[in-house]
């Protein structure tokens, strides 16, 4: 098995990290991009493994286009696919195959779409064949429970349908500023849209091809937070971010206040120092709108011993491995709970972080394939040596990432 062991021994954290580009505004960018009548230059790609895999598979003349792990990818290309006039089959690896499609590919058969599960019902891979009636239907209802990329991916190929669409969503809406990020890069490229109530309304119309520069990832960024609140001075540059972000992720700056991180925003992006202690109290956050940052942020109250109080954790459970359970079982390696508790009588289910992490021994931390989890437990390696199994997984979201902790100080060794 390889593995990195990992560890910073000063407690101070001085430099600049430039951050790679968000993927989830890249992969956006790229579908909007093959589905545009002219080219455009997307600046700052991100380098990330999933948006790396999207722009080939978007080239590809191949009958079989593997998506691997990359989730968005195989959703995002399940809508795509649906478009064009080729029959192609999209796979992915055995986890892909586990993690359900079957929302979208109802609603997208409801559209027109010709769609083959070959395998079990419900899940990948599919073939997915050339649509002669899609836009048969103008309005749809679909969970909005489960994941926004479904949204997504039928928003952006909307007003590319005869009669656009009319998109009902129904039950609670998970991971919103998601949507709303679809939304707001829709419009840069032209494509105008009504939200009102649960219903989000486009009609057909023609995206507009312009030059686009992607923001950095504010998910990679909360990694560098954790570092930080895990320092006792911080003085760290991250490059690349926005105030006026798209990203739902950017709530993190307000986040880590209770960690005692001040967040100064500068023309090359945000600065990171510590103005005050941290806060004692229970840190209590509802992550519906912004899961991806609910793994550094167990991690970080694990390490500090400040109580979490989670909830909006739901979509944890088919992401890349099921977060909730992996978080478990790796913060119990350092002493710490994350358990299911009932708060002041709310109908959510509420998980608590607590204890304080101890680390010692060299504890062994899997990664589950799943990139978020090494990069969330490697700030662990503030308190002593860890060891990080798997570690080149961090590749799909961040693959300079255990470069960048190399530069700030950190020592690591295969």
């Amino acid at each position: 098995m390889h593995h990195y062991i990992v560890e910073k021994t000063l407690a101070t954290l001085n430099g600049t990290i430039t951050l790679t580009g968000s993927k989830s505004i890249a992969n956006r960018a790229l579908i909007i991009r093959a589905l545009c009548s002219d080219d455009f230059p997307i600046l700052r790609l991100a380098n990330a493994n999933d948006t790396q895999l999207l722009t080939q598979l978007l080239n590809s003349d191949s009958q079989v286009l593997d998506a691997g792990p990359a989730g968005t990818t195989f959703r995002f290309m399940t809508a795509y696919l649906a478009l064009q006039p080729d029959t192609q089959v999209l796979t992915g690896t055995e986890r892909m195959k586990q993690r359900p499609i079957k929302v979208l590919v109802d609603a997208l058969r409801a559209l027109g779409a010709d769609i083959t599960y070959l395998e079990k019902e419900g899940y990948p891979p599919l073939r997915i064949g050339h649509a002669s009636d899609m836009g048969r239907v103008s309005r749809l209802s679909i969970a909005a429970d489960t994941s926004s990329q479904y949204i997504s991916a039928l928003l952006m190929i909307a007003p590319t349908l005869p009669n656009g669409l009319e998109l009902a969503l129904e039950g609670t809406i998970v991971s919103r500023p998601y949507i709303e990020m679809t939304l707001q890069l829709m419009a840069y490229f032209g494509v105008q849209h009504t939200w009102e109530g649960q219903t989000i309304r486009i009609v057909h119309q023609d995206y507009v091809p312009c030059a686009f520069t992607v923001e950095a990832d504010w998910s990679a960024a909360s990694y560098h937070y954790a570092l930080a609140a895990l320092s006792r001075q911080p003085q760290l540059q991250l490059n690349g971010l926005f105030r006026d972000s798209v990203q739902g992720d950017s709530v993190l700056a307000e986040m880590m206040t209770h960690f005692g991180i001040h967040t100064e925003y500068n023309e090359q992006g945000v600065l990171l120092t510590r103005r005050q202690p941290a806060d004692t109290i229970p840190f209590r956050y509802d992550f519906l709108r912004c899961p991806d940052l609910a793994q550094t942020l167990a991690v970080v109250c694990a390490a500090t011993g400040i109580r979490g109080e989670f909830a909006g954790l739901e979509t944890l459970r088919i992401k890349e491995t099921d977060r909730i359970a992996a978080l478990q079982t790796e913060l119990a390696k350092v002493g710490c709970q994350m358990e299911p508790f009932a708060y002041n009588l709310d109908a959510k289910d509420w998980f608590a972080v607590m204890g304080q992490a101890q680390v010692a021994d060299t504890p062994a931390f899997d990664t589950y394939e799943d990139h978020r989890m090494a990069m969330a437990l490697a700030p662990l390696g503030m308190l002593g040596r860890i060891r990080i199994n798997e570690p080149l997984v961090v590749g799909k979201s961040y693959p300079s990432f255990w470069d960048d902790l190399t530069q700030l100080g950190f020592t690591i060794t295969e």
